[in-house]
């Protein structure tokens, strides 16, 4: 089990999220995660920097960690020859240690570019021809497509890697999983449920696979004030993904969470210090076969009590729980 920190660009400027991800490094974690927004969840979170410039920056102050979108959507706002291009660049530029995460996307975040917002099974269509189109030109073949939804012109990528980048894939149900399995080293998901681990196996038959989590947790020594500030910032967590997919804007997300209570998201998200807790919802990912757990700290400002708490509690307790899980068969 590799555990992994998020440097959510929807809540930190882009030199916090730098300092951050250099932070995340020296206290022993094993990768960082960037989200790919164009938009915060909520008014109150208040950022969303362009994150190929911050992982860029993130390249040259770390040196151990792997560096992972999760996720970015390939099919709207950037058009999947660039998102190529761009995840080649960094790896490069980070000497090998970048994993392209991809997914479908949200609304919140692709509407922008003013295309509308397709139904699931043609985002599902999207992400397919795009994968096609990315793994083609990391293979360093000269490009030609026409596809139904995207079309490439003999075009090719003139700086690779020496190691393909590796492509995770976000999945959450039957209809996903074992579709997108084939094109995808890894899969991605924010759910910790065995069965998707089985399905997306069974779709690329190769054995078991890497499996990539995630997990928002509000830590503070004041419980009552982490309460608060989960409730503030992640409250949208609880509308579930087929709600958080197709929400426009962060006023729907703003009156779609209106009455989510505070102690509904505590339900959901370990709030305070008690290691415990953290080690309690992160088994769920454990016993599900999950190889990878990036933690998510919430409230910007609050990082670096939370990265002295890994590296000094969290960490050693998360790898210790690992180690003991026994994972369900995937």
């Amino acid at each position: 089990m590799r555990i992994g920190y998020t440097c959510m660009s929807e809540q930190s400027d882009p030199r916090a999220l730098v300092r951050d991800a250099a932070a995340a490094e020296e206290a022993g974690f094993d990768l960082v995660v960037f989200s790919d927004h164009y938009s915060p969840w909520l008014t109150s979170q208040g950022h969303a920097p362009y994150v190929w410039t911050v992982l860029g920056a993130a390249t040259q102050v770390t040196s151990r960690v792997e560096l992972m979108t999760y996720v970015t959507c390939p099919t709207m706002r950037y058009h999947p020859a660039v998102v190529a291009q761009k995840a080649a660049t960094t790896a490069i530029l980070s000497e090998g240690r970048f994993s392209l995460g991809l997914g479908s996307g949200e609304n919140l975040n692709e509407h922008t570019v003013g295309l509308g917002w397709p139904g699931v099974d043609e985002r599902q269509d999207m992400l397919e021809e795009a994968l096609e189109i990315i793994s083609a030109l990391f293979d360093g073949d000269l490009v030609t497509y026409a596809g139904e939804h995207f079309r490439v012109d003999s075009s090719r990528l003139w700086d690779l890697p020496s190691r393909r980048v590796p492509i995770g894939i976000a999945v959450s149900g039957e209809q996903s999983a074992p579709r997108f399995a084939p094109y995808g080293d890894f899969m991605v998901a924010v759910e910790p449920d065995p069965s998707l681990g089985r399905m997306w196996d069974e779709a690329r038959g190769m054995g078991p696979s890497r499996k990539v989590g995630q997990l928002p947790v509000c830590w503070d020594a004041d419980r009552d004030a982490a309460v608060q500030r989960a409730h503030e910032q992640f409250r949208w967590f609880a509308g579930g993904w087929k709600v958080n997919a197709d929400l426009p804007t962060t006023a729907g997300f703003s009156g779609a969470s209106q009455f989510v209570r505070p102690e509904d998201v505590a339900e959901q998200i370990p709030c305070g210090d008690d290691v415990d807790a953290v080690v309690e919802a992160a088994r769920a990912f454990f016993d599900a076969g999950f190889t990878d757990l990036a933690l998510v700290q919430i409230g910007g400002e609050h990082q670096e009590p939370f990265l002295r708490a890994a590296q000094e509690r969290l960490l050693p307790a998360l790898r210790e729980a690992a180690e003991s899980s026994d994972p369900s068969p995937s």
